[in-house]
């Protein structure tokens, strides 16, 4: 063979393994699925995506989450219902923040875990991959939960129509063993604005019908089995989250109830009276006692 061609060859052969390399991949299994409990999904600059293991994951007990417990119980029936096989539905988490809705998922990954389910986190911004995702796990014999923290989308994003989709609209069957967990302040997922109440039209005998601007808002929350809905402390709510926080990190009873009047001071700066504050309130409490 010419010498010549064969360096053009050789070039050539180079030169198309650079472009392959730059070119978005299949999502790759990861090569150790025991490697964590939780994973987290991300799209590398290149347009490659992976899973990468959460090498440590936040400790959370059921038990440590206080003035929730009619929440607790929907969301932990329904993961226990998912990880025995049986019926379950996605869960939609919405309300007040520092409540305790991303907490009270990562609690129940902690007590289901040791029965074989998994999470896997993924942003807004990536779930237009969510299809790629499901299609890597479906053949698992582990339960995973696809997880979205803090989910509201503005006008045209191309992850909310990824994700109705893939909750019930799809052509494809849905996997028994992924279900979908999202939490965020909006019930609807997008914002709502005044002039879309001028779609609404009613009949002369008064009955009315939603105009389609509001039906696609409330589209997307409605594919939601299960919504879950968590609403601001009271104060009393909040003094017994903080002293159970405050018992947790070792401060004793006595001084525990010294610090009510400093947890109300806390709450009154910060303009809130929730969850993670009584939490933010009780690490610098143990702090400064210790």
């Amino acid at each position: 063979m010419n010498p010549q061609f064969e360096r053009l060859l050789e070039r050539a052969e180079h030169l198309i393994a650079r472009i392959e390399s730059i070119l978005p991949q299949p999502l790759a299994a990861p090569a150790d699925w025991s490697a964590s409990i939780a994973w987290r999904y991300r799209r590398r600059s290149s347009g490659h995506g992976t899973l990468e293991p959460v090498r440590h994951v936040a400790a959370m007990s059921l038990d440590a989450l206080k003035e929730i417990d009619v929440q607790k119980d929907k969301i932990e029936r329904n993961t226990r219902q998912f990880v025995k096989g049986r019926p379950a539905n996605n869960v939609l988490l919405t309300g007040a923040r520092g409540t305790g809705k991303s907490s009270l998922i990562r609690a129940c990954l902690q007590a289901y875990a040791p029965q074989g389910l998994r999470l896997i986190e993924v942003d807004k911004a990536e779930l237009t991959d969510l299809p790629d995702i499901i299609e890597v796990v479906a053949n698992r014999p582990e339960k995973f939960i696809i997880f979205s923290d803090d989910l509201s989308f503005d006008e045209g994003e191309p992850g909310y129509k990824a994700l109705k989709s893939i909750l019930d609209g799809s052509i494809a069957a849905s996997t028994p063993n992924v279900l979908i967990y999202a939490t965020s302040n909006r019930r609807h997922l997008l914002p709502e604005y005044m002039k879309d109440n001028l779609s609404y039209t009613h009949t002369e005998d008064g009955e009315v019908h939603p105009g389609e601007v509001i039906e696609e808002k409330i589209s997307l929350s409605e594919r939601f089995g299960l919504w879950v809905s968590f609403y601001p402390f009271s104060q009393n709510e909040y003094l017994a989250i903080v002293a159970q926080w405050l018992s947790s990190f070792g401060v004793d009873a006595k001084a525990v109830e010294a610090a009510r009047p400093e947890a109300l001071v806390w709450a009154l700066e910060r303009g809130s009276r929730s969850g993670r504050v009584a939490y933010q309130f009780a690490r610098d409490y143990a702090g400064r006692a210790a």
